[in-house]
């Protein structure tokens, strides 16, 4: 037994695992202004970064960023409150500690609401609740949720109860505002400045202090400079001081940088928008409202830019007279008080986005709602936290245990763990992810030293033939396996690795007497993953009359998951980043080739056609894709099979949000050959040639068809139709409509537009369907996929399927045939299905219409091979099962909503139990649905 890793060790684990450092070696990592790092979140399939990192908190979350709170620390991001309590606003106007939780992550709606000019966005979920003013008075409020809000809504407001109605400003506070708004510091101590005019009246509140005068300033008049005062008044108080100090000091910086307006406006100015932020801070800590925090960019002196100057407006009714220590001010301020406050936020839009993030919110019991940034009031949520510190992430994002993870960070920072009820630990009980690491890094040690031994000529010829030196070999980790059984397995072995371990990492097999190596007399290439440790080898054979592939690669292992693995990604990610473009190769000496030629954002795929799960590595690390600057070019041989595998990324292309391009050599060498034949420079100019992978694949498509006659133009067209009509940005399909056009030959723009609105729903090799008008409810597909399972494959299902009622099914067709379905009996009476099954169906369909779904359904392709079809039957069944839970949390959330949890407090607590319970079942469902 190992034992338990004691807390002064785990603590020095996290001191020295910089978190930013840690995550960085994942994802590709931005400064987020504040001292915050943002990037893609790792943990789900996102297009804008909204993943963030605290490194002066050692905290990581993920959230959509725009949404503030204000607290009685100030405003601050949602997610940097998730998972603690924290003091906010309630809705009477009063201060309650609420916790902060995560809700997982759902799609977004943009909110748009403006106020005195001023106009702000706000993300939320479709069924956040919200407050408007309601009532022939306006006096009442009544709740909606975000997709109920209409423009004119006028959302409720909430400040703060005030505190200075009956307070005097304390003079001393007075004098420290003062000097902070209009002084200097000087030597050990600070010395504020008065106009001997217009500052006059203020001089009173420095009754002790010495005075001495001097010309110039404004119009050359008389300055008074009051001397000795302390140093901290040229600072900010701090937020616990009293409520006196702090409305003296607010009226004394006012009177020195603030302006009353002629119609009674009352406002701050300050090139420094973080000090009006405190000020705003500080102001509803005294129950006194803002307006937010404006900006103006003022003319420079000639030969010097525009600068910025903020200003904060208050609302006249939560101050006093005695607030203005100027009688211009004091005047101002009560002889033209504005007619009304405005202080709610009007809505000018709604609208769906694209946004799937994670979200946050309070639980907030009194009054079940809150206030964010600009004093919005805003309703409660429900759910269950997310984020963490270093460790939690290592544990997600490797899928390791506490210890486990703890052990990793230990390892990287280079510190020995020491374990309570046992002292030390060797390295044989470490956790198993470790020891698969150690085991790789050892055998790659072992390959690589055996490329110098003398029967590894063949491999050294190898790489010299392909223009590879011995410096480049050592600097990609090539290696050597030699030709024995078991020498590798008998290395490390003899290291203190045992024989399930070495199997288990997919670096030995099992044979009739024992393990045995996987690779043998095979030149090797050390994979790595982005953090640089190797969980898997490349293996290439030599002499091509050798059994076996030419290539071999490490089988699926704890380590190596290949539809993830990237070769190179190591060595490329930072120039990715950098350069913001990936270029993607399909051999290991092309990506050597590619990074020895000045392309160093070359990578391979393992062993595998290159599919989402690469993409999702990919996106971490393009992070400028917002801009649409980031490219992703795929090399491919010039040949048929290289052709098809471009053909096959463009099914992808649109899950990136970066420009994808191809480039082929017309003389069909890979990289590695061309660099031999022609050069660094033309490996360079191969990249730089890239064509737009929309446009190779159009054109690919048409020119497989004779473009001489009229009837291979129309076939062309057909075929490149879905093609042209998958485009999602609009104004790029009609532009490829046009090269369409053009490229068939037809001159008539007009003809082909209409046939690709004709036949832009049909999908090559498949029987043609109805034009698609707009994109598919996913749910439908789903739907519609479920419902092939149940007619072609019924063994699949079983009672599960049974078990689904009649509204699980949304899609009109959909419904018809489940019913048909249900009254031939279910799965129960469909046995393997087959001929037998399909003509009962066809027995109990009403009429013609059902006839024709069931045999539509029956000769339909199932999106999935044969041998995965159980799996993804499980996951059909899990996503209609979560949605029919979807409708039933949305059913129970609107009762909630209507209930007075304090005069009915019995259903609202048993409601609320229902909704834990079905959050909990949603969860399982999804975890089903994508695990499956």
């Amino acid at each position: 037994m190992a034992g338990r890793i004691r807390d002064v060790d785990i603590a020095l684990v996290r001191e020295r695992s910089p978190i930013a450092e840690v995550i960085g070696e994942h994802i590709q990592l931005r400064n987020a202004g504040g001292g915050n790092l943002k990037g893609l979140c790792p943990f789900h399939d996102e297009k804008s970064p909204s993943f963030n990192v605290t490194p002066e908190r050692g905290m990581y979350y993920c959230l959509a960023a725009e949404t503030r709170v204000l607290t009685w620390d100030g405003v601050r991001p949602i997610a940097e409150l998730a998972g603690g309590v924290h003091r906010i606003l309630a809705a009477d106007g009063t201060w309650v500690d609420a916790p902060f939780m995560s809700f997982g992550v759902q799609q977004l709606m943009k909110l748009t609401v403006s106020r005195d000019g001023q106009t702000k966005e706000i993300f939320a979920t479709p069924e956040h609740r919200w407050f408007v003013r309601s009532g022939r008075k306006q006096d009442k409020r009544a709740e909606l949720i975000t997709s109920e809000l209409k423009p004119r809504h006028r959302l409720v407001s909430v400040f703060p109860g005030s505190r200075v109605m009956r307070t005097t400003p304390s003079p001393f506070g007075v004098a420290h505002g003062i000097t902070f708004g209009g002084g200097t510091r000087a030597g050990t101590g600070s010395r504020a400045t008065l106009d001997s005019v217009k500052d006059a009246q203020l001089l009173k509140w420095f009754p002790n202090s010495y005075v001495t005068e001097v010309h110039g300033g404004a119009a050359n008049r008389v300055q008074l400079l009051v001397h000795h005062l302390p140093r901290f008044f040229k600072e900010l108080p701090a937020l616990d001081e009293s409520v006196s100090y702090l409305y003296g000091w607010l009226a004394g910086y006012v009177a020195a940088d603030g302006h009353v307006a002629k119609d009674g406006t009352v406002m701050l100015h300050c090139a420094d928008r973080e000090t009006l932020e405190y000020v705003r801070t500080i102001c509803t800590r005294l129950g006194i409202g803002t307006y937010g925090v404006t900006e103006q960019v003022r003319e420079g002196f000639p030969g010097r830019e525009p600068s910025s100057i903020f200003r904060v407006h208050f609302v006249n009714e939560d101050l006093t007279e005695d607030f203005f220590l100027l009688d211009e001010h004091r005047l101002r301020f009560g002889g033209a008080q504005k007619a009304f406050a405005r202080r709610g936020w009007v809505v000018q839009s709604v609208e769906m986005t694209d946004r799937i993030e994670e979200v946050f919110c309070a639980t907030v019991d009194h009054g079940h709602a809150f206030v964010l940034e600009d004093n919005l009031l805003t309703g409660n949520c429900f759910g269950c936290s997310e984020g963490g510190d270093v460790i939690t992430f290592v544990e997600k994002i490797e899928h390791l245990p506490f210890g486990e993870a703890v052990e990793r960070l230990a390892a990287r920072a280079g510190i020995t763990l020491q374990y309570e009820q046992g002292g030390y630990v060797p390295k044989r009980d470490h956790g198993e992810r470790a020891r698969l690491i150690e085991a790789h890094k050892a055998a790659a040690e072992f390959y690589r030293d055996k490329l110098l031994a003398p029967d590894a000529a063949l491999g050294r010829k190898f790489l010299s033939e392909r223009g590879f030196e011995r410096a480049d070999a050592e600097a990609f980790g090539v290696g050597f396996a030699p030709n024995e059984w078991e020498a590798l397995t008998r290395h490390l072995m003899g290291r203190g690795f045992t024989a399930e371990e070495i199997v288990k990492g997919g670096l030995a097999k099992e044979g009739r007497r024992g393990p045995i190596d996987r690779f043998r007399g095979r030149l090797i290439w050390p994979i790595r993953d982005a953090t640089g440790d190797v969980i898997g080898f490349g293996a290439r054979k030599l002499i091509e009359a050798d059994d076996g592939p030419k290539y071999l690669n490490t089988p699926e292992s704890p380590l190596y998951k290949k539809s993830q693995v990237l070769y190179g990604i190591d060595l490329a990610k930072k120039e990715i980043s950098k350069r913001s473009q990936a270029v993607i190769v399909e051999g290991y000496t092309d990506v050597m080739a590619c990074h020895l030629a000045g392309v160093p954002t070359a990578v391979a795929t393992c062993g595998t056609a290159f599919g989402e799960e690469h993409i999702k590595v990919l996106r971490r690390f393009l992070l400028d894709q917002s801009a649409a600057t980031g490219e992703v070019i795929f090399t491919f041989d010039g040949d048929a099979a290289g052709q098809k595998a471009a053909l096959r990324a463009f099914a992808d292309e649109q899950k990136f949000v970066t420009q994808t391009y191809v480039a082929i050599q017309a003389d069909g060498l890979d990289p590695c050959d061309l660099r031999i034949k022609q050069g660094d420079a033309a490996v360079r100019d191969l990249v730089a040639s890239r064509e737009p992978l929309f446009q190779f694949a159009i054109r690919s498509t048409i020119g497989r068809y004779d473009l001489r006659s009229n009837e291979g133009k129309i076939a062309a067209l057909d075929a490149a139709a879905p093609i042209v009509a998958g485009i999602k940005d609009v104004g790029l399909r009609k532009r490829y409509a046009v090269d369409l056009d053009r490229w068939l030959g037809f001159m008539d723009e007009r003809f082909v537009m209409q046939r690709i609105a004709e036949v832009g729903g049909a999908q090559q090799g498949r029987p043609q369907r109805a034009p698609r008008a707009a994109p598919v409810d996913p749910n439908i597909r789903v739907e519609g996929e479920l419902l092939k399972l149940a007619v072609q494959r019924p063994a699949l299902l079983g009672p599960r399927f049974d078990a689904l009622e009649a509204a699980a099914f949304t899609g009109a067709e959909h419904v018809v045939l489940h019913q048909v379905i249900v009254a031939a009996g279910g799965m129960g009476a469909a046995g393997h299905g087959g001929r037998e099954w399909v003509d009962r169906l066809l027995e109990h369909a009403p009429d013609d219409a059902a006839r024709g779904l069931v045999t539509r359904f029956a000769v339909d392709v199932i999106r999935a091979e044969a041998h995965v079809e159980e799996r993804y039957g499980a996951a059909m069944l899990a996503a209609i099962e979560a949605v029919a839970v979807d409708r039933a949390i949305a059913q129970v959330k609107a009762r909630i909503q209507r209930l007075n949890p304090v005069d009915e407090q019995q259903e609202y607590n048993k409601l609320f139990g229902e909704l834990v319970a079905l959050e909990q079942q949603r969860r399982v469902l999804r975890e089903r649905a994508a695990g499956s």
